[in-house]
């Protein structure tokens, strides 16, 4: 089968590209890189910042456009798979929907639908953008208003959106808040897939005994650390080396590109993710395949999803209690003796739920039913 990814994020559509070509396909991947990650692309869509960025983005796209024709599946990276405007980026659609077989969505981050269904009063009891019936601290911050110029509530938003979802044959959504979104309205042309993690290419660390400290880390990224909740956990971990500081340490990193993000975590036992989340994402499950613990979503709607009743390794914080957070990293420090197994449990857990052949697996399988 010959399949191709246009956009990525967080090396989603490369990583997923990878486990297809090993499985015999012919897959390839077209994006920016996902920004600083700087992630494996085929056909390289990176647009510059600089004021002549729009003309020479523009030239690169059509340079590439006779080499997105005639593939089987066409993958797009969420409605705004490249960093257009809706406007050209129906243009493109309609190129792709012309020039191949079947199209088909990644639901892997922020959209329309998506944004709906946190404001909808009854999907979600907290998102990054409500929690409980109050906008989220990321609403009343300066990166909010960064990053929604176009703002999600145009009604030109919901114009491209609609336009997405009638010329698309199906949705694949990564995390259980993506599926829960767009299940009222795709009905079957909707599967769950999760995030694909190359656990083959991830020594687990070999933590064998109690360490004298906990290291805990903390990855940045500059803008999104509030919309995460990266900045309520970071300061909650302060408090707590604060009050013990002989029993754990912090590693905080920020920006770096994918290969460097990945060696830095590893000297670590606890990463702190996301703090809005029902479920672990890229960043968690990466790092809970080496074998460290996550601290990040993990509601239990998510392991209903993917039927996970034994193995539930991950430590759930949530925005809507008050004290959530220290208590947790308190009672991690507390028992760190159970670091070891819990490890263990780790890499158990993102091996039999994320493992890449097995998700690119249920993307075939998907594919064949449309």
């Amino acid at each position: 089968m010959k399949i191709l990814f246009v956009g990525d994020a967080s090396n989603f559509h490369n990583c997923l590209a990878e486990a297809l070509r090993k499985m015999g396909h012919d897959a390839v991947v077209a994006s920016g890189g996902s920004q600083w990650m700087n992630t494996g692309r085929d056909i390289d869509l990176h647009r510059s910042a600089s004021w002549t960025g729009t003309t020479a983005y523009l030239a690169r796209l059509l340079r590439a456009l006779p080499r997105m024709r005639g593939y089987d599946v066409v993958h797009l990276c969420s409605p705004i798979f490249l960093p257009l405007r809706p406007e050209r980026l129906k243009h493109l659609l309609s190129y792709l929907r012309r020039h191949n077989g079947k199209i088909v969505l990644s639901a892997l981050g922020t959209d329309y639908v998506y944004y709906r269904a946190c404001h909808d009063g009854h999907s979600f009891r907290y998102s990054e953008y409500m929690v409980g019936d109050s906008p989220s601290p990321y609403v009343d911050s300066s990166e909010y208003i960064a990053q929604h110029q176009q703002n999600w509530e145009q009604p030109f938003m919901k114009r491209y959106s609609d336009f997405v979802l009638q010329n698309i044959d199906g949705a694949v959504a990564c995390l259980y808040e993506y599926y829960a979104a767009y299940a009222p309205i795709l009905g079957d042309r909707l599967a769950y897939a999760g995030i694909p993690i190359d656990t083959a290419s991830l020594s687990p660390i070999e933590l064998e005994k109690e360490p004298e400290k906990v290291r805990f880390f903390v990855g940045i990224q500059r803008d999104r650390n509030v919309v995460k909740g990266v900045d309520r956990l970071l300061a909650a971990l302060k408090r707590i080396h604060a009050e013990n500081p002989e029993q754990c340490e912090i590693c905080a990193v920020e920006n770096l590109p994918y290969d460097d993000y990945i060696a830095a975590m590893r000297s670590s036992h606890v990463i702190l993710d996301q703090l809005y989340s029902y479920t672990p994402a890229t960043n968690a499950l990466l790092a809970m395949a080496q074998g460290i613990v996550a601290v990040s979503g993990a509601e239990e709607e998510y392991y209903q999803l993917i039927r996970e009743t034994e193995n539930r390794p991950i430590i759930n914080v949530s925005p809507l209690i008050e004290g959530d957070i220290e208590e947790k990293l308190r009672w991690i420090i507390a028992n760190k003796h159970l670091l070891p197994e819990q490890s263990r449990q780790s890499r158990s857990f993102v091996v039999k739920h994320n493992d890449a052949r097995l998700v690119a697996q249920r993307h075939l399988q998907f594919w064949e039913t449309l």
